[in-house]
């Protein structure tokens, strides 16, 4: 998701993507760890997308 994206929504779109990230984050782990996850670069895109929507919210405060 691009930093442009994200700065179009509201508050609390951007409250629930962020949610949403940070399951699908811990989903990605889990299926790591399980030995299920196909697509290795996966975590670290999600990561870099929940520090991008924290750095976002916190430029608008």
């Amino acid at each position: 998701m691009k930093a442009k994206e994200i700065r179009e929504k509201s508050a609390a779109e951007v409250t629930q993507l962020r949610t949403k990230l940070e399951r699908e984050l811990m989903d990605a782990h889990f299926h790591k760890a399980t030995g299920q996850l196909k697509d290795k670069t996966r975590i670290s895109k999600l990561r870099r997308d929940i520090a991008r929507i924290i750095t976002i919210t916190r430029e608008k405060q």
